[in-house]
């Protein structure tokens, strides 16, 4: 930015004094070539009459190079030899330019020699020397200026680079910071975001990645903890009941034989809880869904049902199906059996004694939706965002005399999502609750079902 101005300036400036000196150089040369014989007097009659521009200097030399008129009235040079290379090349019939500008003495230094000729004699030559500090000043006050500024905006821009250094390296110690929070175990760290830049959209993208983190660490603990809990009640029942025998030695064998039972009761439910915490891991890994083959939905309800009917008949419920044919998906046959079971299930436990449990199957459009419906106590507002979260229960009292452990719906949902399917829950307007599961139908490549 300061070399190049001053290049230019520079440039220029010699280029004007060329045309300047030797358009002076050539008048000078053209008027003397008129004289017949090239004297001291003649050469400087003629010079006064053409009032040529002022120059450092001047001097006129005969062919021989003898200087015959010298401007420089205190060192005149007149009656000597001129004894420059610029001279020499005139004499030889050159015209000769140059010019240098000396950054230390911030002054132009310019010499031009021209042939005298008459009739093609080389009669003699002119020398013009200028020495011009005006010009030079301004070249040098356009570079201080120039360096002056430089300074100025290089400083400022030093600030600036400073101040957003400083900024830019606050923003990253304090994603630093929240990162290392984070990997320490506190979820809850977030970073502020500032600004519409990369750096904002990857603090915004860490705060979505911790909120998730947390979120998922609040389930695990959640899940942990209800797990811990479910478990802890059938053990310390069965270690109950286990230290009741050992610690009596007059029991009768009635009363062992019910304890024995109650043990047994409570050994089969924790085996059931102990099953569906291994589904759900499955589920949570990516294992159970088995291989995907044609699952006709139908046929698989039909072959749940008569697993359904002795618990209906002990709660004097009533199952009612009404499946339709051709409802193929694409799916794993163990998970539509346990959607279908554990909905169906939870119809029955969760009924009132005289109700009904309704299976319904039919194809709509590109789907095979399958509802579940009951006429049971149903499920209060509040709780239909959570009943699919595990080990949530809506009346915990009543789910635990049911043997019920929170786990079945979670199941449910998650088998639904792995197999391509969705799931809604619905409150029955005549009282109870219907499940509504839709899967893909599956078409073979004739396009049929």
């Amino acid at each position: 930015m300061n070399i190049y101005p001053i290049l230019v300036s520079r440039d220029m400036v010699i280029d004007a004094k060329r045309s300047a000196l030797q358009s002076q150089g050539s008048v000078i040369s053209s008027s003397l070539s008129a004289l017949e014989v090239l004297t001291t007097e003649s050469v400087e009659q003629v010079v006064r009459l053409l009032d040529v521009a002022p120059v450092t200097r001047m001097l006129v030399t005969d062919q021989t190079g003898r200087i015959l008129y010298d401007t420089d009235q205190d060192d005149s040079a007149v009656g000597r030899y001129a004894l420059l290379s610029e001279v020499a090349g005139a004499l030889d019939g050159y015209a000769w330019f140059s010019c240098a500008y000396s950054h230390a003495e911030g002054a132009f230094t310019s010499r031009c020699a021209t042939p005298v000729a008459a009739g093609g004699v080389i009669m003699g030559a002119v020398f013009l020397y200028e020495y011009d500090q005006s010009q030079g000043e301004i070249i040098a006050g356009l570079q201080r200026n120039l360096g002056n500024m430089s300074a100025l905006f290089g400083g400022a821009g030093l600030i600036i680079i400073f101040v957003l250094a400083s900024t830019l390296t606050r923003r990253i110690k304090r994603l630093s910071a929240a990162m290392d929070a984070v990997r320490g175990g506190d979820y809850s760290s977030r970073v502020r975001v500032r600004g519409r830049d990369e750096l904002a959209d990857l603090s915004e993208e860490f705060n979505v990645l911790a909120g998730r983190l947390e979120s998922t660490e609040e389930v695990r603990r959640r899940f942990v903890s209800d797990a811990s809990h479910e478990l802890r009640t059938p053990l310390a029942a069965i270690r109950l009941l286990a230290d009741s025998i050992a610690q009596s030695d007059a029991m009768d064998g009635p009363t062992t034989r019910e304890f024995a039972r109650d043990i047994g009761s409570e050994a089969d439910r924790l085996q059931r809880i102990t099953e569906k915490l291994m589904n759900l891991t499955k589920l949570d890994a990516g294992l159970s869904v088995r291989q995907r083959e044609p699952v006709d939905v139908g046929a698989v309800a039909e072959r749940t049902l008569p697993l359904l009917q002795p618990l209906a008949a002990s709660q004097n419920v009533t199952i009612e199906a009404e499946l339709a044919e051709g409802c193929v998906t694409l799916a794993a046959a163990d998970d539509i059996y346990q959607i279908i079971f554990n909905l169906a299930e939870n119809g029955v436990k969760y009924n009132v004694p005289g109700g009904t449990v309704s299976i319904r199957l039919r194809p709509e459009g590109e789907a095979a939706v399958l509802t579940v419906s009951d006429t049971g106590i149903g499920i209060p507002e509040a709780d239909m965002d959570h009943i699919f979260e595990r080990f949530y229960r809506v009346d915990k009292a009543r789910s635990r005399a049911s043997g019920g452990s929170g786990l079945g719906l979670a199941i449910v949902h998650d088998a639904v999502s792995s197999n391509g399917g969705s799931i809604r829950v619905d409150r029955r307007e005549q009282g109870g609750t219907v499940f509504t599961v839709s899967f893909p139908l599956y078409r073979q490549k004739g396009g049929r079902p």
